[in-house]
């Protein structure tokens, strides 16, 4: 089966090309009876289909169009992002119109304020803040040695991860009490791909914990708003002094790029590092290779403390699914694509295609350090996104996880003493469970 191309397409005033090729129906039924997984039936299609394949969810259902073609991936969201388009998004009974969720002109201005704070001169005010979070993480740590105490690596993770943005945004450490508050954002995030689609009875189901996350915004913008003129502002006091200028800075809006940044600036790097020291555990000698790359500070052990981060997003990419909607008809990777059509490219499956990446299972920070070893091609790693609605915080999470490994690489192993049996593929790919862990000794960096 094959999506049809419009009758009398031409190159220029329509698609011209062969038809998308479509998983067969029964072949969709026979994974829905396993009660199998999305990412499952992804890869099913990019098995029978190729880089652009077609499946229909359901019955009766319109194709969807699964995107995993370096190429076509590169044509959908950096060449031609006003053809594909984000329609809505499933955090938004949790970020509102926050940037992650905004689209059209309204996108483009919230996306041009932010965009420098996250760039250059503006990720250089926030190095001391990152800094000094991955050091309270590391006395904890190093508290952990000492006693024998067992602790959660992914709770350890999260902590660090919430101190970090929250100071970058408040320009102040996270406290106990904004802390046990805000655990509720991790709650909602873990809800969302179980909520009902009626939007009223989605909002009911995660009241209580949007309650809790609002009252900490409306503190923190009370006190952005009170401290006028802040020897060391954050991101909040940028958002609160652009609404002297910009009306359509409201409370609300504050608030939603508040919670936003909150969700994307530490959800996404705290499961990057889950993942990384879950990886770790099996592959110690990575550990060892990384620590004896240089001397601590030096460019060399950088450079490989990175390559580990890099080889986890590759496995386990921040995006690991990004859906858009064809505003117009056009021709894809040679394939007719009627406007209206909806579309899921998958970093995931990308990162994992044999093609691009030679035994693409196996966890080779190598990949990211020894020439020619990386593909050449920009669409085959992609773990932010690409183009233009890329992940705004891309190098803000990069420079977080490794200065977070700087400080704990050299210092005592942590050993697992369970690890999670599944894994999530909801709004971010994370291990399902919980990993207890302690510290055993470590060598001098």
């Amino acid at each position: 089966m094959a999506i049809p191309a419009p009758a009398g397409a031409r190159e220029g005033s329509g698609p011209a090309g062969r038809p998308v090729p479509e998983l067969t129906p029964e072949l969709v039924a026979d994974w829905r009876a396993r009660g199998g997984e999305l990412v499952d039936l992804l890869a099913l299609v990019r098995e029978r289909t190729g880089g652009v394949g077609a499946f229909r969810p359901g019955p009766g259902a319109a194709p969807t169009v699964l995107v995993t073609d370096p190429d076509a991936v590169r044509h959908v969201l950096a060449h031609h992002p006003d053809r594909y388009v984000k329609r809505s998004h499933r955090a938004r009974v949790l970020v509102g119109d926050g940037v992650l969720s905004a689209t059209g002109d309204a996108w483009q201005r919230q996306r041009r304020l932010l965009q420098s704070q996250f760039t250059g001169r503006g990720m250089r005010r926030y190095e001391a803040r990152i800094t000094a979070a991955a050091r309270v993480t590391a006395a904890r740590w190093e508290a952990y040695a000492r006693t024998g105490e067992v602790f959660d690596l992914g709770d350890e993770m999260r902590r660090f991860a919430l101190d970090t943005i929250w100071r970058a945004l408040t320009g102040r450490p996270l406290d106990p009490d904004t802390e046990r508050e805000l655990g509720a954002v991790a709650g909602v995030v873990a809800a969302l791909p179980s909520l009902p689609a009626d939007k009223v009875a989605a909002e009911a189901a995660v009241a209580a914990d949007i309650a809790r996350i609002d009252a900490v915004a409306e503190r923190a913008v009370r006190a952005a708003r009170d401290d006028a003129d802040p020897a060391d502002p954050g991101l909040l006091h940028i958002l609160v002094e652009a609404s002297a200028t910009r009306p359509e800075y409201t409370d609300r809006l504050i608030r939603d790029e508040l919670v936003t940044l909150l969700m994307a600036g530490h959800e996404t790097t705290a499961t990057t590092l889950t993942w990384l020291y879950l990886l770790l555990d099996r592959h110690p000698e990575a550990r060892e290779r990384a620590l004896a790359a240089g001397p601590d500070g030096s460019p060399e052990r950088r450079e490989a403390v990175q390559a580990l981060v890099h080889e986890t997003l590759r496995l386990y990419p921040s995006a690991w699914i990004l859906p858009r909607h064809a505003t117009e008809a056009d021709t894809l990777a040679g394939h007719a694509l009627p406007a209206g059509t909806d579309l899921l490219v998958c970093p995931y499956l990308v990162h994992r295609d044999p093609a691009l990446w030679p035994s693409p299972e196996t966890f080779d920070p190598a990949r990211f350090t020894t020439p020619g070893r990386r593909p050449a091609h920009p669409g085959a790693h992609l773990p932010f996104g690409l183009g233009p609605r890329a992940c705004l915080g891309l190098q803000f999470a990069l420079r977080e996880s490794v200065t977070l490994l700087e400080h704990l690489l050299p210092g005592p192993v942590p050993r697992l003493l369970a690890r999670p049996e599944r894994t999530v593929y909801g709004l971010t790919v994370r291990p399902d469970g919980p990993t207890p862990a302690v510290l055993a000794g470590g060598r001098a960096a």
